[in-house]
C-alpha cells in the first residue's frame, strides 16, 4: 500500500522522500518540498500493510472535535479507513482556558475510554455535587451584592471542568495510528471531482485529494461557506447563502483570562469566587468564575451586552489583547469581590462573540459539518464544545459502521444529520434564551418588592434553561448513536 502523504506523492520511491524525527516521543516525518510535517504512530505497519482502506476521510480542523472524530473512527473502524487531520497551526493547540463537559458528553468519553485520565485533571469529578452547584449573585451594586439563589441539578449529574489545553493533551495521546495529521494547512475551498472524490485547496497553494470532507473548521469554516455556495437552488435559497455562510455578531463582548487561585486568596481570603462556580449579575453585563487545573487556577469569562448591536458587522479584530483597566472600567459599578476578582487576570483578552446562523442542513453528498462549523452558540450553557464531542462520536461511529462503504456514505452522513441538526439546534436556542433571561435580568426595576418577585420567576426560567437542554433527547448522545445507526441500517437494507 503507498501511503498518501502530501501531494508531491511517488508510488514507488516514497520512503526515500521520508526523513524521520522524534519529538516528545512521537514521530513526525517531512517530505523534501513539503512544508507539511506528519505524525505517524507506525511507518513500518501502513507501508507493509495489504488491505487498502475502504475510504479516506479528511477532517479540516484539529480542535476538539476534530480530535474526538479522528479517535473515534480509529477506535471502531481500525485501519478499515485513513484519516487525513488538517490543521491550520503549525501544532495541536487551542484558544481559551476552562471548559465544562456534561453528564450527557461524559457518556461520549466514557465510550471512548478516556474518562481516567480526564478525572485526573478535572476541578471537579462527576462525583461532587458541591462542584457542580451554581451560585448567582445579583452583583451590580457597588457597596455590596447578595446572592441570588444556588443552582445544583436534581436529576443531571455533573460532569468535568478543566483547562482546555489539558484536555486537547490527552486527546492527543489518543490519535490512532491511521491517522495522518498536516500541520499548517488552512483549506480555502474544495470542489467535486467527476470521480466522485474531492480535490481539497489550502491557502499555501497545495492541493490534496479525500473521499469523505469533515469540516470541524470552527466558525470561520471554509467547508461551511464552500457548501451553501455550490449547493443547488433547488435546496438552499440563493438569497440565504451568506446568511448560513457568514457568522453573526451577538452584540457581546468577552474578557477572558486565568491566574493562580492563590493569587486572589492572598489579596481577599473570603472572596465567594473562591468558593466554586459563580456568575455575578448585573445591568447588561455578567461576569462567570470557576476552578480549573484541579482547583489550582480560576478561569475567569465576563461579559458586556448590547441588544441594540445583535446581528451588526463588528469592526475590528475578533480576538485582541486588552489592558487590565479595560476590564476594570466595564465593571466599575460592580460588588468588591467582582472588583477583587476582576483585578487578578493575568494577560486579559477580549473576543468578539459570533455564532453560526441556523442552518437548514449538515451535510451535503460526501460533506459533512460538525462543532463551531455547523452550530457555533453562545456560551452560556457551556455547551459549545460539548457537543462538538457528541457530533464526532455520532458521526465517526456511523463512518466506521462495517455497513458503510463508499456508497452509502451519504446515507451514514444523512442518518447523523437526522438525530443531531434537531438537537445541536435545541441546544443553540436554549443558549440563545438563556442571554434573552439575562437580558430580563438587566430589565429588573428599583422597586424592592417588585424586583423580588420578578427575580424568582426569572430563577425558575434559568432552572429549566439549564436542566432541560441536558434531559432533552432520548438518553443521550449514546443513544442517538443508536438511533442513527438504526436509520443507517434501515436505509441501507432498502
Amino acid at each position: 500500500m503507498t501511503p498518501q502523504w502530501c501531494d508531491q506523492r511517488q508510488s514507488q520511491e516514497w520512503s526515500l522522500l521520508l526523513r524521520c524525527r522524534s519529538i516528545n516521543g512521537a514521530t513526525y516525518v517531512t517530505q523534501p518540498h513539503c512544508a507539511t510535517q506528519i505524525q505517524l504512530s507506525e511507518v513500518s505497519s501502513m507501508s507493509l500493510s495489504s488491505d487498502p482502506p475502504k475510504f479516506r476521510v479528511a477532517i479540516c480542523g484539529a480542535g476538539i472535535g476534530g480530535l474526538v472524530l479522528a479517535i473515534t473512527i480509529g477506535k471502531f473502524a481500525g485501519r478499515d479507513i485513513h484519516i487525513d487531520l488538517y490543521e491550520v497551526r503549525d501544532a495541536i493547540t487551542t484558544a481559551g482556558a476552562g471548559i465544562i463537559v456534561s453528564q450527557r458528553t461524559t457518556e461520549v468519553l466514557a465510550e471512548l475510554s478516556l474518562c481516567e485520565k480526564i478525572s485526573r485533571v478535572s476541578a471537579m469529578p462527576p462525583s461532587s455535587n458541591h462542584g457542580h452547584g451554581r451560585r448567582l449573585r445579583k452583583s451590580n451594586v457597588p457597596n455590596g451584592g447578595f446572592e441570588w439563589f444556588q443552582y445544583i441539578s436534581k436529576t443531571v449529574k455533573p460532569g468535568f471542568v478543566m483547562h482546555r489545553q489539558e484536555l486537547v493533551d490527552i486527546l492527543k495521546q489518543s490519535i490512532p495510528s491511521s491517522c495522518t495529521i498536516h500541520f499548517n494547512k488552512k483549506l480555502t475551498k474544495y470542489e467535486k471531482q467527476s470521480s466522485g472524490s474531492l480535490a481539497l485547496y489550502f491557502a499555501d497553494d497545495s492541493t490534496s485529494t479525500t473521499d469523505v470532507l469533515v469540516g470541524a473548521d470552527g466558525i470561520h469554516s471554509a467547508v461551511r461557506k464552500t457548501l451553501f455556495e455550490t449547493i443547488g437552488p433547488d435546496v438552499i435559497d440563493p438569497s440565504k447563502i451568506r446568511h448560513y455562510s457568514d457568522p453573526s455578531w451577538t452584540g457581546t463582548l468577552v474578557y477572558r483570562g486565568t491566574f493562580p487561585a492563590e493569587k486572589l486568596s492572598k489579596l481577599d481570603p473570603h472572596n465567594v469566587a473562591l468558593k466554586g462556580f459563580m456568575t455575578f449579575c448585573g445591568k447588561g453585563k455578567h461576569v462567570v468564575s470557576y476552578p480549573i487545573s484541579q482547583g489550582t487556577r480560576i478561569n475567569v469569562v465576563a461579559y458586556v451586552s448590547d441588544e441594540q448591536k445583535i446581528g451588526m458587522p463588528f469592526e475590528g479584530d475578533w480576538v485582541s489583547a486588552v489592558s487590565l483597566e479595560e476590564v476594570l472600567e466595564a465593571y466599575q459599578d460592580f460588588e468588591p469581590d467582582v472588583k477583587h476578582l476582576l483585578n487578578c487576570l493575568e494577560n486579559p483578552s477580549r473576543w468578539a462573540l459570533h455564532v453560526v446562523n441556523k442552518l437548514p442542513l449538515f451535510t451535503s453528498d460526501r460533506v459533512a459539518l460538525m462543532g463551531d462549523a455547523a452550530h457555533a452558540m453562545t456560551p452560556h450553557l457551556a455547551a459549545g464544545a460539548g457537543q462538538a464531542i457528541e457530533d464526532a462520536f455520532v458521526l465517526g461511529r456511523l463512518l466506521a459502521h462495517p455497513i458503510t462503504t463508499l456508497d452509502n456514505v451519504p446515507a451514514a452522513l444523512k442518518a447523523y444529520q437526522g438525530v443531531r441538526l434537531p438537537f445541536t439546534q435545541f441546544v443553540a436556542r436554549q443558549a440563545e434564551r438563556t442571554t434573552s433571561t439575562i437580558y430580563d435580568f438587566c430589565a429588573l426595576g428599583t422597586d424592592q418588592g417588585n424586583e423580588q418577585e420578578k427575580m424568582e420567576i426569572l430563577k425558575e426560567k434559568i432552572v429549566d434553561l439549564w436542566d432541560s437542554w441536558v434531559t432533552e433527547g432520548e438518553g443521550g448522545a449514546v443513544a442517538e448513536w443508536v438511533k442513527a445507526e438504526r436509520q443507517l441500517q434501515e436505509g441501507s437494507s432498502k
